[in-house]
């Protein structure tokens, strides 16, 4: 274990990072590989997001083009079963093939350290539509192993090396440009994750994940999706959570009815013991893509976090519990509008709360709020199942032009 901790210790030193830093330079400065696109979704844990829709599109309209996924060691499992062409994150074939490469493709930060080729076009797809405050509107960050000084200049330094940016609204845009300090290239495009929620909504697709995760066909699914807290957690990059939705009670109302499929954040290191709930509670937060968990369920419950706002594009139920919307708004992000107003569904403190809309779900009583429609006419109007063709069209025809 010593050992172990040691190497961890050596591979996260500065002198490591300054010596792959030297490496990346200098494959930055070899022969440009003008059809090679490295992806990454996740910080290489996933094979997910508009990173794995845009992948999949180029893969089938341009087949002469050679494409990677950059991965994390410990998620390896999740190419290798696939066959997908991969490249182990800091590796020395990672840094040539990642210095070499014409497009990298992204979805979330790259560690600061790395130097973008000039040759590079480096497109950054974000990873959700925002409620809560980003980059540089934070007006107070509490996350570990940095202050709010340093976290606006980190990110608004990492932001200048991204050519192209990807929104899903003009209301995403609009925050975009100010929240990233962005001066580049805006795709507004509709978010390509969500063209599956269009192309791929139907009985064959959805039995066939539900077959994948051994769930019955007759039960209704509830999706609980929530977020992190940046002020509870491990270390740097790793996030505690508290479960407050009370499981106990909604086995005892809803065991025959409903299953609940867990998906906590990337960022969130819990592991909860789930062994007393089997058969009704899936933890799926190892799940590679989301977008199949949106397809399968009857309702999402979440709080705070973006993914309300893609399910929102297949006019189904939301529920939000916010049982800490207090703390969350005033101390730890702040919100870019008044969710109590605007949100698609009702915002709920109390598992009881969230029982008697359930019940509602289940005998096909609910009925989508007001505020439903002009929500998806603002957030979701751009989403048809074309925004991936929509962005390779911009960065991969136009980056033919870029001066060699």
């Amino acid at each position: 274990m010593k050992i172990k901790t040691l190497l961890m210790k050596i591979k996260r030193s500065q002198y490591v990072k300054e010596m792959l830093k030297l490496l990346f330079y200098a494959a930055g400065k070899l022969p440009t590989h003008k059809k090679t696109i490295i992806f990454e979704s996740f910080l290489g844990k996933q094979y997910s997001d508009s990173p794995k829709s845009i992948y999949e599109y180029i893969k089938k309209e341009y087949p002469d083009y050679k494409l990677y996924w950059s991965v994390d060691r410990k998620y390896l499992s999740n190419f290798q079963k696939n066959g997908y062409n991969y490249l182990i994150r800091f590796s020395l074939k990672w840094i040539y093939q990642m210095g070499t490469a014409r497009y990298w493709v992204v979805n979330s930060r790259l560690p600061l350290w790395i130097p973008k080729p000039k040759h590079t076009i480096y497109i950054q797809t974000w990873h959700g539509t925002p409620l809560k405050k980003l980059g540089v509107d934070i007006n107070e960050v509490h996350m570990p192993g940095t202050n709010t000084n340093s976290y606006k200049e980190n990110f608004i330094y990492e932001a200048s090396k991204w050519d192209y940016l990807v929104s899903p609204n003009a209301y995403s845009t609009e925050i975009f440009k100010r929240a990233f300090d962005f001066k580049q290239t805006i795709i507004e495009s509709g978010y390509p994750r969500n063209d599956i929620l269009y192309t791929d909504n139907n009985e064959l697709k959805s039995k066939g994940i539900k077959n994948k995760l051994n769930i019955l066909p007759d039960k209704k699914i509830i999706l609980y999706a929530p977020t992190w807290r940046d002020d509870d957690y491990y270390s740097t990059g790793n996030y505690r959570f508290s479960l407050e939705l009370d499981l106990n009670q909604l086995k005892v109302e809803f065991g025959d009815d409903f299953v609940i499929l867990l998906r906590m954040h990337y960022l969130v290191a819990e592991q909860f013991d789930l062994s007393v709930y089997k058969n009704f509670v899936y933890d799926v937060s190892s799940y590679n893509d989301i977008g199949d968990l949106y397809l399968i369920s009857d309702v999402l419950i979440t709080d705070y976090s973006s993914v309300f706002f893609d399910y929102a594009n297949l006019r189904r139920p939301i529920l939000f519990f916010t049982y800490d919307i207090e703390k969350y708004r005033n101390k730890l992000r702040g919100f870019y509008f008044n969710i109590e107003e605007e949100a698609p569904g009702p915002l709920l403190k109390t598992t009881g709360e969230i029982i008697s809309y359930l019940q509602l779900i289940r005998d096909d009583k609910y009925q989508l709020p007001l505020t439903f429609e002009s929500f998806y006419n603002k957030y979701c109007y751009l989403e048809d199942g074309n925004a991936s063709e929509r962005v390779v069209n911009q960065f991969l025809e136009k980056g033919k032009l870029y001066i060699e």
